[in-house]
């Protein structure tokens, strides 16, 4: 079970929110002693007081591995481009390097100075339009929400293994006996020991397609699973929930679908 902080509601296990003020229930974790359901933020284990910090600075602390430094390759130089280091040459190795000599340059060998390009008329370039056809697109169509239909539901008499049909167009159903003040959506008054069920008993609110179920103020209380239902609060109702009406277990309803 786990208790709202708010209002002391016990909350069944795995609940997130709390079934009575709606309040965010805190996250739980198992114990590594003995396996106990604990909030999260606790410091010992309340079934077997099992110290949670100590086990925790106890864990061996993993570091990341070292970062290793990229080295980027050395420059390749151009094929056509490639600078060699200077050789340096012995007076022996330098007598064998013949330096030809520059040809000298007559006045035969000049070569003539090509003649002058002549500007060309300036002529105004052509411009041909194009035209684009762009296809117009027509904006998607809005979604419509889809609303879901409710959940059917039914309610089995555990004595006489009878099924009760649970309205779905309703959104409040009245569990109980004939009266004046209200009538009952599901009549109870046929079935054995109808004597420990008021004429108005329970109801079962639907809401968000869940249905959930509120005592109403009878004389001998409702019991969910064998635990006693307070006035003003209600229950989630979940497949295979024991609905007791009244005291000792007389009056049983579980709480199923139809395919159950």
């Amino acid at each position: 079970m786990i208790v709202c902080p708010n209002c002391k509601h016990e909350n069944p296990q795995g609940a997130t929110n709390c079934e009575a003020c709606y309040t965010a229930l805190p996250a739980t974790r198992a114990c590594p002693n003995c396996g106990a359901s604990m909030q999260l933020d606790a410091t010992f284990c309340g079934q077997c007081g099992h110290n949670l910090k100590s086990a925790e600075s106890k864990l061996p602390i993993q570091l990341p591995p070292p970062a290793v430094a990229e080295i980027d390759p050395p420059p390749v130089a151009a094929a056509n481009n490639v600078e060699l280091p200077p050789t340096i040459l012995t007076e022996p190795e330098a007598d064998l390097w013949v330096v030809p000599s520059s040809p000298l340059v007559t006045p035969s060998n000049e070569t003539s100075a090509p003649p002058p390009i002549e500007p060309a008329e300036n002529i105004a370039p052509t411009v041909v339009p194009v035209e684009i056809e762009v296809a117009s697109i027509d904006p998607p169509a809005p979604l419509l929400a889809i609303e879901q239909p409710p959940l059917s539901r039914q309610l089995l008499h555990l004595q006489t293994n009878t099924i009760l049909e649970i309205p779905s167009d309703l959104q409040v159903i009245h569990v109980g006996k004939p009266n004046e003040t209200i009538a009952p959506d599901i009549d109870v008054s046929k079935f054995p020991c109808a004597e420990v069920v008021s004429r108005i008993h329970a109801s079962i609110q639907l809401e968000d397609n869940n249905y959930y179920i509120e005592d109403s103020g009878s004389a001998n209380g409702t019991y969910i699973n064998h635990n006693v239902l307070a006035k003003g609060n209600r229950h989630l109702l979940r497949d295979g929930d024991r609905i007791g009406l009244g005291k000792g277990d007389l009056v049983t309803l579980i709480f199923q679908s139809p395919t159950a």
